[in-house]
Parts: structure tokens; C-alpha cells; sequence
């Protein structure tokens, strides 16, 4: 939305509004207005200029105040074009420098990224974990513990290693462990994991009937050895808290319906998905996402990948009344050097 729609006298005074909506949470009326705009009008006039910012869309009048509060349309031409993005203080650089190194493992990066969003805006951040097509199985090591228990080593990608414990039907020997190993790392290794796991499900039901113990028992046990990570958090949160400390009284009972949305993952992982296509920062603004329950909130996200190809999204969730003007930097700047790191 470009600004020209209104006029610039109602630019400077939407402008002045919505930054001090943003600073205090609000109403904001025309006294307030008159004294922080500057500009050689009267109070009248100012409240003509309101209500007809009203009057189209961009303004709204709570029914417990005389004053006014932006609409999601308001905010919208305030981001396009009234926001005057702040560069990121030399501290957060610093910090996200020192957080996103390139020696971390994908999922150490992600982690910190969540981490440092949240930190630095504020609000929530969320990572989503790279793309499963963009894990490959590059080697699996078996190692016998006690009772039915088995030490599984994953080498991922070209040094990211994972290890976890599987339990297994019955007691394996080193040997049978090493021969395991070497038939899925012939058979498997180079695949993208969750394909992996496809091709051994697939070939445990396909041939059960034909392949013999030792090759039942190592496809059962590179499945097992998978499916933990196939089956992994699709995206990493960090900050709710955040924003329960920095809502209004109102504010915090729409909370609610907003984590339950994040523990049900489904339409926000659908908005991220939207995300990942995209060249940059997007914002979604209320109800702009699609969902209802978004609709007293923003969220602000943009891509990451590893130099090649798009791995995933992070971004920044919380009330339209966020500080765009700081949110914004922060959030492309972290995707450009959770992409840096992971390029490495």
C-alpha cells in the first residue's frame, strides 16, 4: 500500500499515532496528537483528519476511549510506507555473530537462532528445522549396550554427528552390529534421511517374507535409528514469555488461543510453509496470515538456507503493536547469517 492514498497532512499524524500506539499500548487521542505531531493545525482539524482516517479504515476507535488505535490496514500503509527501519544495535550483531558459528551443528543453529530472536526483539521467535530432503545420511555406526539396548552414531550431512539409544527385541553382538551397519551404509548412505526411511520401511514389507534374519534384523534397525530423527520438532520456539510480559491486560487473554495454536503446529506451519518461497522479509499483519487466530497479531519472517537451496524460516511473532522499525532488521539480518553459517 503506498502512501499517497491519503494525504501528507494524515501521513505525519497516522505516522505519530501508530508509533505511540506501539510505545504504549494506548489509545491515542487528538491532544496527544497536536502536541507530538508539529504541525500548525488545531485540535479540530486534527480530529477531522482522524475520523476520516476512520472513516476509510485505517484507524478505529475503542469503545472505552475517545481515542484512536490503527487497524490492521492502518499498520499495513505504516510498514509499506511511513516505517523508518532502524539498523541493528553493534551488540546484537556481535551477539549473533558469536551464537550463529559456522562449527555449530544445523540443530545447535537453530536452536541459537530461536534463541537470539526472541532475545533481541522481544517476542517469540521460531526456527523451522532445515528441510528433511536437505538431511543426508552419510554413515550409521552400531555400538552394543547393556541388555537390548544399542548406541546408534549418525554422521548427517558432511560432519553434523547425532547420537541416540534404540532398544531392540533381543541382545545384538558387536559383530552383528558392525555387519548392520555396513549393509545400510551400502545400501542407504547419500540419501536424503526421510527417503531413507521410505526405502526401508518399503523394503521391510515389500520382502519380509524372502530376506533372511540378518537382513530383517539390520533394516529394523536402521528404522528404529531413523525414526527419531525423521520424526523430529518441525520447528523450534523460544520467547513465549516474552510475550506475556510485555501484554496489556486485554492482550493477555488472547494469549491463550495463540499458544494453543502453536501447540496444535498446523496453521502455522502452513503460514511458514507460504514463507519459505519467499525472496526476503514478508510481514503478515493480523489477519493477513489467513488465520483468526492471528488476528491481534504480526508475524515477521523470512527464509534461510545453506547457499544452494532454501532450508527453512525463521521469524518473529507478536501484537501488531510490535516495533516493526526494530523487528524487521533483526530478522532478515538473522536468516542472512543462519544461511552464512549453515553455508559453511
Amino acid at each position: 500500500m503506498t502512501i499517497d492514498v491519503i494525504s501528507d497532512r494524515a501521513s505525519v499524524l497516522l505516522k505519530t499515532l501508530v508509533e505511540r500506539h506501539i510505545r504504549d499500548g494506548q489509545p491515542v487521542g487528538s491532544r496527544t496528537l497536536m502536541e507530538e505531531a508539529g504541525l500548525p493545525v488545531s485540535a479540530a482539524t486534527i480530529r477531522n483528519v482522524m475520523s476520516d482516517l476512520e472513516d476509510r479504515g485505517f484507524l478505529i476507535s475503542p469503545h472505552t476511549s475517545a481515542g484512536r488505535i490503527p487497524t490492521a490496514m492502518g499498520y499495513r500503509l505504516f510498514v509499506d510506507s511511513l516505517l523508518q527501519v532502524q539498523p541493528l544495535h553493534s551488540e546484537a550483531v556481535s551477539a549473533l555473530r558469536h551464537e550463529l558459528n559456522p562449527d555449530k551443528s544445523a540443530n545447535e543453529l537453530v536452536q541459537s537462532a530461536s534463541s537470539l530472536l526472541a532475545n533481541i526483539s522481544a517476542q517469540a521467535g521460531l526456527v523451522t528445522v532445515p528441510r528433511q530432503e536437505a538431511h543426508q545420511l552419510r554413515q550409521v555406526e552400531f555400538l552394543p549396550l547393556s541388555g537390548n539396548r544399542v548406541l546408534v552414531i549418525l554422521v548427517v550431512n558432511e560432519r553434523e554427528v547425532q547420537n541416540r539409544i534404540i532398544y531392540t527385541e533381543r541382545p545384538f553382538t558387536e559383530e552383528q552390529l558392525r555387519e548392520a551397519a555396513a549393509m545400510v551404509n551400502q545400501r542407504f548412505a547419500g540419501r536424503p534421511l526421510n527417503i531413507a526411511q521410505e526405502d526401508i520401511l518399503r523394503e521391510m514389507h515389500d520382502a519380509r517374507a524372502q530376506i533372511d534374519a540378518y537382513l530383517r534384523d539390520s533394516l529394523e534397525l536402521a528404522s528404529k535409528a531413523l525414526d527419531q530423527e525423521v520424526n523430529e520438532e518441525e520447528y523450534v520456539m523460544a520467547g513465549e514469555s516474552k510475550l506475556i510480559g510485555n501484554a496489556t491486560a486485554e492482550e493477555v487473554l488472547k494469549l491463550r488461543e495463540l499458544f494453543d495454536a502453536f501447540e496444535q503446529k498446523k496453521d502455522l506451519l502452513h503460514l511458514l510453509d507460504r514463507c519459505s518461497s519467499a525472496d526476503g522479509v514478508q510481514v503478515f499483519i493480523g489477519e493477513e496470515a489467513g488465520y483468526e487466530v492471528f488476528g491481534d497479531y504480526s508475524v515477521v519472517t523470512a527464509p534461510y538456507s545453506d547457499g544452494v537451496q532454501t532450508l527453512g524460516v525463521l521469524g518473529v511473532i507478536g501484537p501488531t503493536r510490535m516495533a516493526y522499525e526494530r523487528v524487521i532488521p533483526i530478522v532478515d539480518v538473522t536468516a542472512k547469517m543462519l544461511s552464512q553459517a549453515l553455508a559453511k
